[in-house]
């Protein structure tokens, strides 16, 4: 298997998705209140891994695709819900600001600053992704100074 990009490590460790791509026998809930459901825990704020997570822990529903037929992702995309920066992204620059933040107080800190720097790397390599891809505006960039009002 191939390493990680920031680290020495070669972990393959994963969940495993059921093999029947139908939803479950018991599972007595209807693909629109599953949408209703996604979007109410949405205006909540909720990303959509935590949506995800949601449903599974608390409403007993495995794969939101196998009964709706959607993703999650996009059921908020024609709801209108979707956040305008990707959620992968938004998680990074989030570590990036706090970081950043804890790099304000020690200064000294060589570690964090090196890690800052793998970080931010990320975000610029998974922006220019997003780019190519059309779900950013070419004209996007991140900045380290406006990067605390995107977390916000």
């Amino acid at each position: 298997a191939m390493g990680r990009m920031h680290s020495k490590g070669k972990g393959i460790s994963r969940s495993a998705k059921p093999y029947r791509r139908s939803a479950p026998s018991w599972l007595k809930i209807t693909s629109s209140q599953v949408t209703e459901q996604i979007c109410k825990l949405a205006k909540k704020g909720l990303t959509p891994s935590q949506i995800g997570v949601m449903l599974r822990d608390s409403h007993g529903i495995a794969q939101v695709k196998s009964v709706t037929g959607s993703k999650i992702l996009r059921i908020l995309k024609s709801a209108g819900l979707s956040a305008t920066v990707p959620e992968d992204l938004y998680c990074l620059i989030k570590k990036a600001v706090s970081v950043r933040k804890h790099l304000e107080r020690n200064r000294k800190d060589r570690d964090a600053k090196f890690r800052l720097i793998l970080i931010e790397s990320r975000v610029h390599r998974l922006a220019r992704y997003y780019k190519t891809a059309g779900k950013l505006p070419p004209n996007w960039k991140y900045e380290s100074a406006t990067a605390s009002a995107i977390v916000n």
